[in-house]
């Protein structure tokens, strides 16, 4: 029924962790020795001065914001300065200054010559934009639930057809008094794992998938699904009991996933579409 992954959500901050472990690793900590342990991540070090930061921003903006964007993301002539190794690894400005004031003529950036004040203010700017990016745990989420509920239950009605299989006064009866918005969110756009041992999101085996496997001879066998690949297939039926065969001529497998309208809807769910659901499930409490 649902289904679209914010495509940005986390993502930055698994680069930025991965890649500030490439390079950190084994870099004594900030006017310390290396202690032979892993070093402390770029989230761990000393958070820059509120002022340095400040001034560096405003620096940067003015110097560097039309080629990086305003806020070190990028823009159409310059990189992505949050995810740089250069400004990953940098302390200070040491790595930072020789770039500045060289600048970059074969890719467009000319020298700025500025102070090491300057240079110190806008490494501290920098590293509060990679700190932030990072730090999963200081993300605010704001009020997700900003579609149309009368356009979402529509949906719901009928292009997205959820009510084949979903209902407000039955499985989703006061779905939204059980889970906050934010988690509503994440039940829809993430559906329950489905498979063979695995594990959902949140821990317990998911229910397997109800399965038909009709015999050479024309018995039908129905269960819940076990095992599925080229060449086996195992359910357990009604009462319990396991049953296992080898595919081959003439055994046909039936697999019924109630989860095949969510990836149905996939390609062509919209945001608008995705926001306006989530409006309409936030009023059925």
């Amino acid at each position: 029924m649902y289904g679209r992954c914010s495509k940005w959500v986390g993502r930055v901050g698994a680069m930025l962790l991965a890649a500030a472990g490439a390079h950190l690793w084994g870099q004594a900590p900030p006017g310390g020795k290396a202690t032979g342990r892993r070093p402390n991540s770029l989230i761990s070090r000393p958070v820059p001065d509120a002022a340095a930061v400040e001034r560096g921003q405003k620096t940067f903006v003015a110097s560097c914001g039309f080629c990086h964007g305003s806020r070190a993301t990028g823009g159409e002539n310059g990189p992505d300065l949050v995810r740089s190794v250069a400004a990953l690894r940098d302390e200070g400005g040491g790595q930072l200054g020789p770039i500045i004031r060289k600048g970059n003529p074969e890719k467009g950036m000319p020298p700025f010559p500025m102070t090491d004040q300057q240079i110190s203010d806008i490494a501290a700017f920098l590293r509060s934009r990679q700190q932030a990016a990072i730090n999963r745990n200081a993300y605010q989420i704001h009020n997700v639930v900003t579609g149309d509920a009368a356009k979402g239950q529509a949906y719901f009605n009928g292009t997205g057809k959820c009510n084949t299989c979903h209902s407000p006064i039955g499985d989703l009866k006061g779905i939204a008094s059980k889970y906050e918005p934010v988690a509503l969110q994440a039940r829809f756009l993430y559906p329950e794992t489905r498979g063979f041992g695995r594990r959902g999101a949140e821990g317990p085996r998911p229910k397997p998938m109800p399965a038909t496997v009709t015999l050479p001879s024309g018995q039908k066998i129905s269960g819940g699904l076990e095992f599925l690949d080229d060449f086996n297939v195992s359910l357990r039926d009604a009462s319990g009991v396991y049953h296992s065969w080898t595919r081959q001529d003439g055994l046909q497998v039936e697999v019924r996933d109630p989860l095949a309208g969510h990836q149905e809807l996939l390609p062509k769910y919209t945001d608008a579409d995705m926001h306006n659901v989530l409006a309409y499930l936030a009023t059925l409490k």
